[in-house]
């Protein structure tokens, strides 16, 4: 039994204590919710939310000396992309983030002779409403939709070689983006006021790029924004299309490919424009793209004569795939690049390319197998013996949350 000043005593301490214990539940209630999930998810109350996601693709290939001689003339076997992607919103929700970092060589784009670049993406964006928002940073241009769709959400281990040749890609500068609903029917409004240089590059040159783009889905939206993913994963189970155009003018562009390539002697206008398409139902999909690109004098050349050309020229891909229920999935492509080559100062103007691709999807697009063997041309001769042509073929593992 405690005495009537032990009463007492317990009584002062927990009215001391009731503060303490109340700031314990509070902070408590307030913690730091932590879910796995598409990816890692942080987030407090309304005011913060972080997206934690990482992705890698190995993978082992080889290219034959000719299409005769099957002995390997390049070996590819690397890391071709290891990433880590951060997104969420800080204050309120309609004030977002997206950040993506690379860690492979291939990714750092050492082939344009600057330093590493290991930020690919570093946007802000902010929503006024679920229709209209608008970004500032380095983020991919809204051009060409194989580019645009993520690499880890696609059919084949590689994009096209018109792709390859023709892409916008990323850049700097301010982005905006309008969705227009009607009835059935949707509309989306693109654009994009950037620095015209690739990401990463150094302050000091005057000229900008402009670049818009316009898509309609006359069948309506796709299931879980199937539009900017390569196969149909979801099994549409009503037609869905989508269908595209883009133009960009890129004033004074200081390299050959505009926001990619190597560096000009002196900086040139290039215009490119694209057309592009995406059909799903029932497990079949269809990816078509056309590409135009023009400069009124490509070739540039330095004080010892050496001579450096914008890369102009049309170029088309397409493709098209069946997914079973199983989730094996198999896709064929066809690829042309037919550049001009005497505005280029060139030789070769016409490269084909026909791929077979085989995937197993382990959990969607985020873990996968894939394997693909192609075959590639040039100058419209398929011959096995005629010179330049090759076999190829590669093997890759895709893992990521």
């Amino acid at each position: 039994m405690f005495t009537r000043t032990g009463r007492a005593t317990l009584l002062f301490m927990a009215f001391l204590s009731a503060p303490f214990i109340r700031a314990q539940q509070q902070e408590t209630d307030e913690q730091a919710l932590i879910e796995v999930k598409d990816g890692i998810s942080i987030s407090k109350d309304s005011l913060f939310l972080l997206n934690l996601r990482f992705r890698m693709q190995n993978r082992l290939g080889f290219t034959t000396v000719s299409g005769e001689d099957l002995s390997a003339d390049i070996v590819d076997a690397r890391v071709r992309r290891l990433r880590l992607r951060l997104d969420g919103f800080v204050l309120n929700r309609d004030l977002r983030y997206y950040i993506q970092l690379n860690f492979s060589r291939n990714d750092l784009d050492l082939e344009s002779g600057t330093v590493a670049q290991p930020v690919r993406d570093a946007m802000v964006y902010y929503h006024f409403n679920r229709q209209v928002y608008i970004g500032f940073g380095q983020s991919k241009l809204p051009g060409n939709r194989q580019r645009v769709i993520s690499s880890g959400n696609l059919q084949f281990a590689d994009r096209s070689i018109a792709n390859a040749a023709y892409t916008l890609d990323r850049d700097f500068g301010a982005f905006a983006y309008w969705t227009i609903p009607m009835a059935t029917q949707q509309v989306q409004v693109k654009g994009a006021f950037t620095t015209g240089d690739g990401r990463g590059a150094l302050p000091g040159t005057t000229g900008m790029a402009y670049t818009g783009r316009v898509e309609w889905l006359p069948l309506g939206v796709f299931t879980k924004q199937g539009d900017y993913s390569e196969g149909d994963l979801e099994f549409e189970p009503l037609p869905k299309l989508s269908v595209a155009a883009t133009y960009s003018h890129n004033d004074r562009a200081t390299r050959t490919g505009g926001q990619l390539g190597a560096e000009l002697y002196s900086p040139r206008d290039i215009n490119t424009f694209i057309a592009d398409m995406m059909f799903k139902y029932k497990g079949w999909a269809m990816l078509g793209e056309f590409f135009d690109r023009t400069s009124e004098t490509p070739i540039t050349a330095n004080a010892e004569g050496q001579t450096r050309a914008v890369n102009v020229g049309r170029a088309l891909s397409t493709q098209v795939s069946k997914i079973f229920p199983s989730k094996y999935e198999f896709a064929l492509r066809y690829s042309l690049l037919d550049t001009d080559a005497e505005a280029m100062g060139t030789t070769i103007d016409r490269i084909e390319e026909f791929l077979l691709g085989s995937t197993k999807y382990l959990n969607g697009h985020r873990i996968k197998l894939q394997l693909y063997v192609g075959y590639r041309w040039l100058e419209r001769r398929m011959d096995l013996d005629a010179g330049g042509n090759a076999w190829t073929t590669l093997f890759q593992v895709e893992f990521g949350i």
